[in-house]
């Protein structure tokens, strides 16, 4: 008994000194593990990084995409339209994938988005097309089909001229001013597809986020948010290509009550019981 109780001081000791943290073990001894290996981000970015499973899911959003394009094409030589074709799209885990920013928190042990560090890493162009993307809007342009950038950003007064410069430094099509809107001052993208819903007719709209869709999911409740994505439950993947994203977005919201939560234990706390929502006993049934 007096070995034990010396161990546990030890691993006490080392706890506080901010060595190592304890665990249990799936037989339920306690071991050892770095805090860094502790992160709320590994599993997501890790997947992000790493599963064929997440790049087969972008291709096949862009396939839908695709396919959804060519009966609007179709719809379109049948009936008389008065504007033209056009797809709107997001920017961010949409079309473009951040993972060596995502690999950078991972690596220097932050588990929350951080905003300066993206502000940093934005103008460094390290953005890479997300899987089926560039392929898509280019069979868009092919096809007489003018494509809409409309993204959220923030960095200062050169948000614009940034967001412009990721888009052709990756030689996306329509990757002009004429064709990009970028809102610095709110999430909100509704003016930007009732302005352009005005002047064109919108076949779909793409996007990482419920809210690229519509307005109504800018919520902070869960349960809210489930339920209005089962009233439209029949518009995804057809008038709405959702792309998957498990480590930003305004799911976040719904559980920390801001879309940018910051690192606290308070926050950690209220991420785990987002995660235990639904979660057995232990026990038999």
């Amino acid at each position: 008994m007096q070995n034990r109780t010396l161990n546990r001081r030890r691993m006490l000791a080392t706890v506080l000194a901010g060595g190592v943290v304890p665990f249990a073990s799936a037989g339920g001894a306690a071991q050892e593990c770095d805090a860094d290996l502790r992160n709320a981000l590994l599993w997501a970015v890790a997947w992000k990084q790493s599963a064929a499973e997440y790049r087969a899911l972008c291709y096949q959003a862009y396939n839908v995409a695709r396919m959804q394009l060519d009966i609007a094409l179709r719809t379109a030589l049948e009936t008389q339209h008065d504007k033209p074709l056009a797809v709107i799209t997001d920017v961010d885990d949409t079309i473009l994938h951040a993972g060596s920013y995502w690999g950078h928190l991972v690596a220097n042990n932050r588990d929350f988005f951080d905003d300066a560090i993206w502000d940093s890493w934005i103008p460094q162009n390290l953005v890479t097309p997300v899987p089926g993307s560039l392929e898509f809007l280019l069979y868009c342009e092919a096809s007489g089909v003018e494509a809409f950038y409309v993204t959220s950003r923030d960095q200062g007064e050169r948000s614009f001229e940034l967001a412009l410069g990721n888009l052709q430094h990756l030689k996306f099509p329509f990757a002009d001013p004429e064709h990009l809107t970028v809102i610095r001052e709110s999430s909100d993208k509704s003016p930007a597809r009732t302005r352009l819903a005005a002047s064109h007719e919108i076949v779909m709209l793409i996007g990482d986020n419920l809210n690229d869709y519509k307005r109504d999911y800018y919520l902070t409740d869960v349960d809210q948010r489930m339920a209005l994505m089962e009233r439209d439950r029949d518009d995804f993947g057809r008038k709405f290509i959702v792309l998957p994203n498990p480590t930003d977005g305004h799911w976040v919201r719904a559980i920390f009550g801001e879309s940018e939560p910051p690192p606290t234990e308070a926050n950690r706390r209220k991420l785990k019981t987002a995660a235990t929502r639904v979660a057995w006993d232990g026990l038999s049934q």
